[in-house]
């Protein structure tokens, strides 16, 4: 076994984000649609988060904004002309197009890429795999710089390996770490390997949603166990319940959330509750370590009042004293059941005992909360050395962001801003000097 830490990469928001509610399923999206945005805030309130938890101790970086409009896709659809010329087309004749080519969702890095750690995988290097995101249109295209960005801070091919993403077909539909967690005695021990799936693309007999799509299927995982050489007594497959799905859980983490060997999940999270867990609990006794599962009843907190608080999508992190802090958004307080069970689970003696809340609501109301924030990755001291240092939250960071955030930053954007030329230059400015300050030049693919 390995030292190791655990690095939480959060998205930073980019300068573009807006609320275009273009995820159907997605209940806080689509509730939130065509309202005004405050990108500066939202930007602020992430390194907020970023700077407190690096302040504590806890390994935490960053990903970089992709860059925003997606003019390849527009040109793609048949937008012609200037820069200007397709912004204005696009908005008179395909709105919605146009709001995906605008889309704020890659801040969600959990979905940027599943991740294995090199204490799992047959070749000893850490695995990446970037999500095709396939399901929705405006996440379709975020591989592209998702690869190019993973492979930008972890070059190192002896220590690391990023894979393509899997074939952008229903059968293989992967939306990344949203749906995987790692089970460890310790982050550099060999570990448990978690996917949870919603739908079988070759069985159309199995369990699947009817009002909203299942975004993850079992053979995407599949692959992906399979392309990042992982020990099939160390993996597990799960389903996700449809019925939640159909409530709005369109992601394992907006359910439950896992760190070391503690589960914390709602009673309803999977399709078969029991099989579920002696899975899990075989699989780790065979690393020599026990399942601890926090199981939150529905007559606690309802599946509605899990979803509108996002209490399940948060972070689970291992403190140094042994315990370990979840990491919630302000609406768990917010909301009475949330808040009462939360109250009574720090005070319950068992391993999560702390609780640090954080005013995440610009992402909270484009619907997403601390989990959807950030992209566990394991590295061992010497890996953590080889990857790109530019992106490692400190003071010294913060304090070149923070600035450069007021700098660029709308403080409103509305719908109709999306077909102004101007956004489109200011976005590309902001990308162009983040590029300096991360130290990490053609980044993007401005031309």
């Amino acid at each position: 076994m390995y030292t190791a830490r655990e690095f939480n990469f959060d998205g930073l928001v980019g300068p573009s984000h807006n609320y275009a509610g273009l995820s159907f399923g997605n209940v806080a999206s689509f509730s939130n649609v065509k309202s005004a945005s405050n990108p500066r805030q939202a930007a602020l309130q992430g390194l907020a988060k970023m700077r407190e938890l690096a302040a504590r101790g806890f390994a935490q970086g960053l990903l970089p904004p992709q860059a925003r409009p997606n003019f390849r896709l527009l040109r793609k659809l048949g937008f012609s002309g200037t820069d200007a010329d397709v912004l204005a087309r696009a908005w008179r004749e395909a709105p919605v197009i146009l709001a995906c080519a605008w889309s704020a969702s890659p801040m969600w890095t959990a979905n940027a890429a599943t991740v294995s750690p090199s204490a799992d995988t047959a070749d000893g290097r850490v695995h990446f795999t970037a999500a095709n995101l396939n399901n929705k249109l405006h996440r379709a295209d975020e591989h592209v710089q998702a690869t190019r960005t993973l492979r930008a801070l972890f070059a190192h091919s002896e220590r690391f390996v990023v894979h393509d993403p899997l074939p952008s077909t229903p059968a293989f539909g992967d939306e990344g770490a949203a749906n995987h967690t790692r089970f460890a005695q310790a982050y550099g021990a060999a570990g448990v390997e978690f996917f949870v799936y919603g739908r079988v693309e070759f069985d159309p007999s199995a369990p699947a949603p009817k009002k909203y799509p299942a975004r993850q299927t079992l053979e995407a995982s599949q692959a992906i166990a399979r392309l990042h050489g992982l020990d099939p007594a160390r993996t597990v497959f799960a389903a996700q319940n449809p019925d939640l799905i159909d409530q709005g859980v369109f992601h394992n983490d907006v359910i439950a959330v896992g760190n070391g060997n503690v589960l914390f999940y709602h009673e309803e999270a999977f399709f078969d509750e029991a099989a579920t867990l002696d899975a899990l609990r075989r699989a780790l006794a065979s690393v020599g370590t026990e399942l601890r599962a926090v199981r939150v009843p529905a007559s606690a907190v309802p599946v509605a009042d899990a979803v509108a608080s996002y209490l399940f999508n948060s972070q689970l992190l291992s403190k140094a004293d042994g315990g370990m802090a979840l990491v919630v958004p302000h609406e768990c307080r917010e909301n009475p059941a949330v808040a009462s069970y939360l109250a009574q689970l720090v005070n319950s003696g068992g391993p999560i005992d702390e609780l640090a809340e954080f005013d995440l609501r610009q992402s909270m109301r484009n619907g997403g909360g601390p989990a959807c924030l950030r992209l566990r990755v394991s590295l061992t001291d010497d890996e953590a050395r080889a990857m790109h240092q530019g992106v490692i939250m400190t003071e010294d960071l913060y304090a070149r962001l923070a600035p450069w955030v007021e700098r660029h930053y709308r403080d409103r954007i509305e719908p109709k801003d999306l077909a102004d030329p101007q956004l489109a230059r200011e976005c590309a400015g902001a990308l162009e000097e983040l590029e300096r300050i991360l130290g990490l030049p053609g980044l993007y693919d401005l031309t």
